[in-house]
């Protein structure tokens, strides 16, 4: 089957697809574990995506493509490099391996700058191929797909490529700059602070970053989470005292009767697998038992 990487025009933003994406945080922390995930700690780095005009194309499209194998964790997987006239940015044919054949657009001969953007997207196809991880429809499994290369670190260069003004509209892959933004922001809060947007050469990409950071951050603040604001804290008391009456926040948090009491249950801003503990214990400390990350909370 083949899986493509698409380069649309205008440009998409905000956070349209955030559900699936949550979704996709979830299932890669689920399918590699907690522990599986922080492995990724070394991100693809800019001197690896490095491909130049004097740079032999064939040689230097492999010379990429080997590195992000790399940067995955495909040691025994190749990746074949052609070009060829295409509407899509590139695509991979998902076999048993161990070689890949990835096409990818003839434009990339001359902009080179972002091929090894698109190659992270494939890429990542195949690893998640090796995983068995999928999404049942099309549309899910590439978001899926970007999600997986972001939090896993080479998905920056896909946000990177986003380049935006009057007479240009550029952006690779399916999620939007700000989504990008969003998953690298949650890279970095569980790496302990890495700020890939260091490496950003657009200034679009950082601008989407920030917004895509503002709502990852908020993640952090939602009830019952401790360092929720007063205004959260205010609402989450109401809502608590309805019980499983109360219409509930969506993602933020829901409250069930149980036989032992009133629980409430909310993602967990890490791994978006949601947690759940006793209502009206006050101050506790939860430990996620997908991510393993501690959480303080006020229930």
């Amino acid at each position: 089957m083949t899986r493509k990487s698409r380069h649309s025009s205008p440009v998409e933003h905000g956070f349209p697809h955030l559900d699936t994406v949550r979704l996709a945080i979830t299932a890669l922390f689920r399918r590699l574990s907690g522990d599986g995930v922080r492995s990724y700690d070394t991100a693809f780095a800019p001197a690896d995506a490095a491909f130049g005009p004097a740079d032999d194309l064939h040689l230097g499209a492999h010379r990429v493509a080997s590195a992000m194998v790399r940067a995955l964790r495909l040691p025994d997987a190749r990746m074949v490099v052609s070009f060829r006239a295409m509407e899509e940015a590139a695509t991979v044919e998902l076999t048993a391996g161990p070689e890949y054949f990835v096409e990818v657009n003839d434009r990339f001969r001359i902009h080179r700058r972002d091929l090894a953007a698109a190659l992270a997207h494939e890429a990542t196809h195949v690893l998640l191929h090796r995983l068995g991880l999928r999404f049942p429809t099309t549309a899910a499994d590439e978001i899926l797909t970007d999600t997986a290369a972001t939090l896993l670190g080479a998905g920056w260069l896909l946000l990177d490529a986003y380049r935006e003004d009057e007479l240009t509209h550029q952006k690779l892959g399916y999620l939007t700059p700000e989504e990008f933004g969003y998953v690298l922001a949650k890279r970095a809060r569980l790496l302990g602070g890495e700020d890939l947007s260091a490496w950003f050469t657009s200034p679009q990409a950082y601008e989407a970053y920030v917004r895509g950071r503002a709502l990852a951050d908020q993640d952090l603040r939602r009830a019952p989470l401790a360092a929720a604001g007063r205004p959260e804290r205010r609402r989450y008391a109401r809502d608590r005292a309805a019980g499983a009456a109360a219409p509930g926040h969506g993602a933020a948090y829901r409250f069930e009767e149980h036989g032992d009491g009133l629980r409430v249950s909310f993602p967990c801003p890490v791994c978006e697998q949601r947690l759940r503990l006793p209502a009206g214990g006050g101050p506790v400390r939860a430990r996620c038992g997908l991510c393993h990350s501690v959480l303080e909370c006020d229930t």
